[in-house]
């Protein structure tokens, strides 16, 4: 809708994992030559892992880009599979053919005898599973299993397991412990710094073939801030920032903008409003526990002073009676001794 707009050739913000877009910072090539390394080292488990949108699938397209010609790839996305679905899903992927009732050791045994004749004719295949943290126990027992796959000179089928976090946690467990010890590289994605998310954002609407400065610096700060540095949330607000720009006839996207963009895309006021609003509640509950401790500290000040002035009165008042009963002692002994010497 606003390609014309801002003279583009396409959106620069959409969130499919279009490699062609990939933001290669420090940390991205790094995990992508993790990722290489580890199709080199021939066999076993690689992990790439970071949290939700931080690019994981972009970075694995980027890296199917660039395998070579002689590759077979197996690409799985949907992860919540049994040990059955998950075999007949590879052989589809790779154009194994099996009927409907096969069992799972006929699909290895399918599966197996595809490898080992890829590896005769000099191809190498490798299965990719996203999400993975969602694959059951005994479905990552099977893909163990599977890395068994092997000649005397090397295993027949490599695998690269995208997740989240939690996909870790899950590999930690003693009975996935025989899996951990096959994981032969392994990466963490962090989200983008702030420097790194607008260095993200220029890069790709330089791709879609915008010139010039489109977001103001208070425009990106807030980005960075409201969507933490994670490249989806990124690319969701800066599209609706785009989109809102356009409609008010703005060639460039300002701060009031970005902020209408976070209350519609994130559903809430964003993180700088509430922290505001937390803060001014905060000042006024300070300000008013100032005004009751103020009242409280004169109300005991007040006491305090009647305290002492009745405390006062009454050693007044002991000391009056003491000095009246003394007077009188004193008369009584004098009339006594009176009468003694008389």
């Amino acid at each position: 809708m606003y390609q014309n707009f801002f003279g583009l050739h396409e959106k620069p913000f959409s969130i499919a994992p279009d490699p062609r877009y990939l933001y290669m910072t420090d940390q991205h090539r790094e995990a992508l030559a993790h990722l290489l390394f580890g199709i080199g080292d021939e066999g076993g488990f690689i992990l790439l892992t970071g949290d939700i949108g931080t690019g994981k699938t972009t970075i694995c397209r980027s890296l199917l880009n660039q395998l070579p010609d002689n590759a077979d790839i197996a690409f799985i996305v949907n992860p919540r599979l049994s040990v059955n679905e998950l075999l007949q899903s590879i052989c589809d992927e790779l154009g194994i053919d099996y009927t409907d009732s096969s069992s799972i050791k006929v699909l290895v045994d399918k599966l197996n005898q595809f490898l080992l004749e890829g590896y005769a004719s000099g191809r190498n295949t490798i299965l990719i599973i996203d999400e993975a943290q969602n694959l059951a126990d005994e479905v990552l027992e099977q893909l163990r299993l599977l890395t068994n796959l092997e000649t005397s000179e090397k295993k027949l089928l490599q695998l690269i397991l995208l997740g989240q976090p939690e996909l870790n946690d899950k590999l930690a467990q003693d009975n996935l412990r025989q899996l951990a010890q096959r994981v032969t590289a392994r990466f963490h994605l962090l989200p983008l710094s702030a420097e790194e998310t607008t260095a993200y954002i220029k890069h790709r609407l330089h791709i879609a073939g915008f010139r010039g400065e489109l977001f103001s610096r208070a425009a990106l700060k807030h980005i960075h801030s409201e969507s933490r540095g994670v490249p989806r949330l990124v690319n969701v607000i800066c599209d609706r920032s785009m989109l809102g720009a356009y409609t008010k006839d703005s060639i460039e996207v300002e701060y009031p903008i970005v902020l209408e963009a976070c209350k519609e895309v994130l559903g809430r006021e964003g993180r700088r409003a509430a922290a505001q609003r937390s803060s001014g509640m905060s000042i006024q509950f300070s300000e008013s526990s100032t005004v009751w401790i103020a009242r409280l500290g004169v109300l005991l000040l007040l006491i305090g002073l009647a305290f002492v002035m009745v405390t006062t009165d009454f050693l007044e008042t002991i000391l009056n009676v003491f000095q009246q009963s003394r007077g009188k002692t004193m008369a009584a002994i004098a009339y006594l001794s009176t009468m003694l010497v008389g």
